[in-house]
């Protein structure tokens, strides 16, 4: 797929995540299919630049390429020094984000806040623009503010004119949050109306899913959030789906656990010992629900306080389900798809 000036993989993206979309994560989910992970986003407070976590946030020392950065902000100048910044670090496409519901985001009227003002949202978006004009700049959005302001093509309009390359659409207003159905003909019509690449989100959990809403939106992508996590694999079993029409087998439990121990290094290694086991707990925590025993492993696993016992919890957790039956499936052993009833790692 063409995509603002880069040859990607598929048109399959992974949503940016506040405290999920990682380094880490975003290359195991290029690995197993993706085409492009956009970061968490990173805040346009310049006073937080050098800060351990945003400087995390902002890293990534060998991901594959494109590098897209995602910057939230409801200031036009600092906005433009964020996206300015983080060109210079490397990376290759800005993403603005005015998609978050989150309430401290939207407290500062940023993120989907921003949707209320559409003359901010213009002269940020122009900001930015102007700010990196060798890079492209892409947006992020809901459908409007709440139901009675759905305002996504009056943004659309906004947008193409501010010279933004590329458009992402969580199919919700922000007072929905993540309740309710995503509104795929609100996708559709902006989809209709738009003269630049148009990406649908929400409620993507199945390669079943991502046919019929790309079908239905004509989006020249789809964006996949909260059904990822744990299940990076995701990707790879839409691509063959939308590739040929039929189902990958689903991962066999030696390969989960296989995935997950690698995923677990990264994260050491990428957060040092301390962080690294916290942030580990929720990622173990989606990896294996809904597999046998999982609910009571998971308390458990949540209170062990170093890298040798989290590591030895997980490889005894695995281990015992290979005695039970070693051809055994995630498919075959889950009693749910893990996918919209977590409410960590909100999408921006």
């Amino acid at each position: 797929m063409e995509f603002v000036g880069f040859t990607l993989r598929n048109n399959l993206f992974v949503a940016p995540m506040a405290g999920v979309t990682d380094r880490p994560f975003r290359q195991l989910c290029k690995k197993l299919g993706a085409g492009l992970a956009v970061s968490e986003m990173v805040t346009s407070n310049s006073l937080l630049y050098g800060s351990a976590k945003t400087q995390r946030r902002a890293n990534h020392d060998g991901e594959v390429e494109p590098i897209s950065v995602q910057i939230a902000g409801a200031d036009p100048q600092m906005m433009a020094d964020a996206a300015r910044h983080n060109v210079e670090r490397g990376a290759q496409i800005i993403d603005i984000n005015m998609g978050c519901p989150a309430k401290k985001i939207c407290n500062v009227m940023a993120g989907s806040a921003l949707l209320k003002d559409e003359p901010l949202v213009g002269r940020i978006l122009e900001s930015v623009v102007r700010a990196v004009p060798d890079t492209p700049v892409t947006l992020k959005i809901r459908t409007g503010w709440d139901k009675t302001n759905r305002n996504a093509l009056q943004i659309l309009r906004i947008a193409e004119q501010s010279g933004i390359r590329a458009l992402a659409m969580h199919g919700r207003t922000r007072a929905c949050g993540y309740t309710g159905h995503a509104e795929y003909e609100t996708i559709a019509a902006v989809k209709a109306a738009a003269g630049i690449p148009i990406i649908a989100n929400g409620d993507i959990t199945t390669p079943e899913k991502a046919r019929q809403v790309l079908d239905l939106t004509g989006a020249d992508a789809v964006m996949i959030g909260r059904a990822a996590q744990g299940r990076p694999w995701l990707f790879r079993e839409i691509e063959h789906y939308l590739k040929t029409g039929t189902h990958l087998l689903p991962p066999r439990v030696a390969e989960i656990h296989e995935v997950l121990l690698a995923h677990l290094e990264d994260l050491y290694d990428f957060y040092g010992i301390e962080t690294g086991v916290r942030v580990a707990r929720k990622h173990i925590s989606w990896y294996t629900k809904g597999l046998v025993g999982s609910a009571s492993f998971r308390h458990m696993m949540n209170q062990l306080p170093d890298i040798a016992q989290q590591r030895r919890a997980v490889n005894d957790f695995f281990y015992s389900l290979a005695e039970q039956d070693e051809h055994l499936s995630y498919q075959e052993s889950s009693d749910d798809n893990n996918s919209n009833e977590n409410k960590e790692g909100l999408a921006a």
